[in-house]
Parts: structure tokens; sequence; C-alpha cells
């Protein structure tokens, strides 16, 4: 028979978003870090774009700290207890309106996804083309 499911086990299950959002992040960061150092510092020009690349990696490094240590959190409600909850409140239109809202914000981001991910696909083509 299942577990009885729980607030804390919800939170816990939903640890996946936060995490994954992480890992993107993360790698965002690296691949800016890795384009920094293929730019010519010799060259004037370079150091604004190298400096924006800097603080760039360095935010998103901290983005994708937050968002793992926040996932981790997460998981750790997994045992939280049950605390009594007022059914007509959650049933309002407050928490149905938040909820379209982030089901609208995941749709969103799927989309930008898949339309950036192709994008990077024919990017990733070409620089594994012997002509690169």
């Amino acid at each position: 028979m299942d577990e009885e499911p729980t607030c804390g086990k919800g939170v816990a299950e939903n640890t996946v978003l936060p995490a994954r959002l992480a890992a993107v992040a993360a790698a965002m960061a690296e691949v800016l870090e890795v384009h920094r150092k293929a730019l010519d510092m010799q060259d004037p020009e370079t150091k604004p774009e190298a400096d924006a690349y800097t603080n760039l990696a360095l935010e998103l490094g901290e983005i994708a700290a937050k968002l793992q240590s926040t996932a981790t959190e997460m998981t750790g409600y997994r045992d939280l207890p049950m605390g009594r909850h007022d059914e007509q409140a959650l049933s309002g239109p407050e928490p149905r309106t938040a909820f379209e809202t982030f089901v609208k914000a995941k749709a969103d981001l799927l989309m930008l996804l898949e339309q950036q991910a192709e994008q990077d696909r024919q990017m990733l083509d070409e620089m594994r083309s012997p002509a690169h």
C-alpha cells in the first residue's frame, strides 16, 4: 500500500526542479569560463568581454550553489510532520492562481528549453565538424 501523501513528501518530490536548474546554471557558468579563456587579452577591446564573462560565471556559480542547496534542503523535508490545513483556504482563488502561475512558468521554460536545445545542438554539430 502506498504511503499517505504529505506536504513534506510533495516538497521532496519536487527537488528535481531546483537541482536541474542548478545543473544548467553551473554548466552555463563553465561555458562562459571556457570561452573567457579563449579571449586574446592582448587586444584592449577584449577586457570588457572578459570582465563580463568573469562576473556572469561567478554569479551563475553562486546561483547554482544556492539552487543545489535549496534542492538538498527540500529533500530533507520528506519526513516533515503534516500540520493541520484549512482546506477552504487551499481551495480558494489565491492558491489556484499561484499554482496556475507555476504551471505556466514551467510550460514556458519547457518551450524555451526545447527551442534553445535545438539551436545548441546545431551549434554543437558545427563545433564537431572537421572544419572547426
